[in-house]
């Protein structure tokens, strides 16, 4: 079968990956020029089902209505006249509730682990480097109420199947030496032994390499225009450099995604989300983070990668405005330094903004749109490193009549 998927992010090429194994004849079809140029460009790098939990909880409006008026929040919302904002931010909303959130972080940790076990059989069998890091990752608090919530909110992804280990600010030192002069900034904090990280462009590149040796056409700098359909099928995608047809074809542009799918009568509930990353050398530092992990209170992510340290922190409700100052990276320059003073060398920032493809409830979309050879994979959020090889799985399971490994309830398109 020939296989046509739209995108090249982590989601699309893990995804061409999977339908090569499979067999079929796959090309990529991406804008920019190369793999990876987008989301996937500088997120996070933790690959984290201990950190699956659902965006939208009932602390969520107290946060985003204090952003308003404040800039060091977690979740920051930017008044904007933007129907589709308003739209998203109501089923946002609506998803605040505690059964909402108990549901939605269940799907989470349960793809996440999924698709962690295809993560590395996907690098057991083509042996990609992306430098990762194992060993778990910390999840640290700062004050003791912090750390008591957390530790309550954590037997959901305990039940779930994910081992995670309560540990004092010592524990903490010991797993990670790097906090050792530190420590008593933090109370403790709770390890996932089996959470890792690594570059997810690095691994999305390199895998795009192996499969290319393999006979997957990657067509970048090549625009989509639109999609041709008819009796119930798609038959074309329209790009700036001609029509291209295939058997099947897999939507994965994440924030592109309700754009191209709202002429082919698919409302995806997708919006992006803005995230800040920055990037610092290690060298010639002694005392690098051996592992990544999080900043609960903060929110600032951090990962080792090679030579570098990946930092990241919060989500701008702002539109398709991957606009950034160096102001936008004060405050998680400052929580990083504050536990990390001598982990890299901070005088020489690399930063980056991107937008993470939401859905309101924080879990991906799987499944046929209206056109029954069309498949989504999209709408990933802020996890789509973590839920990427298990995602590409289940949609090649999808295309071939299998059913997926793991139930999809609240996870397929509405039609």
């Amino acid at each position: 079968m020939k296989v046509i998927v739209m995108g090249s992010g982590v989601v699309g090429v893990t995804t061409a990956y999977c339908l090569l194994k499979d067999g079929h004849e796959v090309t990529v079809v991406e804008r920019h020029d190369g793999a990876a140029d987008e989301t996937s460009f500088a997120n996070a790098g933790l690959v984290a089902p201990g950190h699956a939990y659902t965006w939208a909880s009932p602390k969520a409006p107290k946060i985003l209505l204090k952003s308003l008026w404040r800039n060091d929040q977690a979740l920051r919302f930017r008044l904007r006249l933007d129907p589709a904002l308003w739209a998203w931010s109501l089923k946002f909303l609506g998803n605040c509730r505690s059964d909402r959130v108990a549901v939605n972080t269940a799907r989470k940790v349960r793809l996440s682990l999924y698709s962690q076990d295809m993560l590395h059989r996907v690098v057991e069998d083509t042996g990609v480097a992306f430098d990762g890091a194992k060993g778990g990752l910390l999840y640290l608090y700062r004050s003791p109420a912090a750390f008591d919530a957390g530790v309550a909110k954590m037997r959901i992804l305990t039940d779930n199947g994910l081992p995670l280990e309560v540990v004092d600010r010592d524990r903490a030192a010991a797993i990670d030496p790097a906090l050792s002069a530190t420590k008593d900034r933090i109370v403790g904090g709770i390890y996932a032994p089996s959470d890792e990280s690594g570059d997810a462009r690095l691994f999305t590149r390199n895998l795009a390499d192996w499969c290319a040796e393999r006979g997957v056409r990657f067509l970048y700098g090549t625009t989509i225009r639109g999609v041709e359909t008819a009796a119930g099928e798609v038959t074309g995608l329209v790009t700036d450099k001609g029509t291209l047809t295939a058997d099947a074809y897999v939507l994965a542009m994440g924030c592109q995604s309700a754009a191209l799918a709202k002429p082919l009568g698919l409302s995806l509930p997708i919006y992006p989300i803005k995230g800040y990353s920055v990037t610092v050398p290690v060298a010639g530092r002694n005392n690098t983070p051996r592992i990544g992990g999080v900043d609960e209170e903060n929110l600032v992510a951090y990962a080792p990668m090679g030579d570098r340290l990946r930092i990241t922190a919060t989500a701008d409700f702002a539109g398709y405005d991957k606009r950034h100052s160096p102001a936008d990276f004060h405050a998680m320059l400052a929580a990083a330094r504050d536990l990390f003073p001598d982990a890299a060398d901070y005088s020489r920032p690399s930063y980056w903004a991107g937008l993470r493809p939401m859905t309101p409830e924080g879990t991906p979309i799987f499944g046929r749109g209206r056109q029954r050879n069309l498949f989504l994979n999209t709408g990933h959020g802020h996890m789509g490193w973590t839920m990427s090889c298990g995602s590409a799985r289940i949609t090649a399971d999808l295309i071939a009549g299998r059913t997926p490994a793991i139930p999809l309830d609240g996870m397929q398109a509405v039609h």
